[in-house]
């Protein structure tokens, strides 16, 4: 299982993906064309939902708390697009696409980590 992690404004500016890109914020990341960014999937409902996103915004002391309640929303989840997602990753290399600031706080570190175990 090979899972990488990319803030979509430095692929926009080159950086390199592998395999599969797929998008996993639940919003079109905030100053980016959609003509300029053409993920081969975009996930929505394997974000966090937004009662969370909005609880965590995005604050790093709220993040192990964040991680471990977004754990949560993973594992009760039912979502087709999760399903996607785990189908996605057992078969090839795949690039989750994000659009926060924070490269050290974010829900794709999370996410990754979930599908890794």
């Amino acid at each position: 299982m090979s899972i990488h992690i990319a803030k979509v404004h430095d692929v926009l500016k080159g950086e390199k993906t592998y395999g599969t890109t797929i998008l996993v914020d639940r919003l079109w990341p905030r100053g980016v064309k959609k003509d300029d960014l053409e993920p081969d999937l975009w996930l929505k409902g394997v974000a966090p939902t937004i009662e969370l996103r909005k609880w965590f915004g995005h604050d790093p002391a709220k993040f192990s708390e964040f991680s471990t309640r977004y754990t949560e929303e993973l594992n009760a989840s039912n979502d087709k697009d999760l399903e996607t997602l785990v189908d996605a990753t057992s078969r090839h290399p795949v690039t989750l696409l994000y659009g926060a600031a924070d490269r050290d706080h974010n829900h794709a570190i999370v996410l990754a980590k979930w599908l890794k175990k």
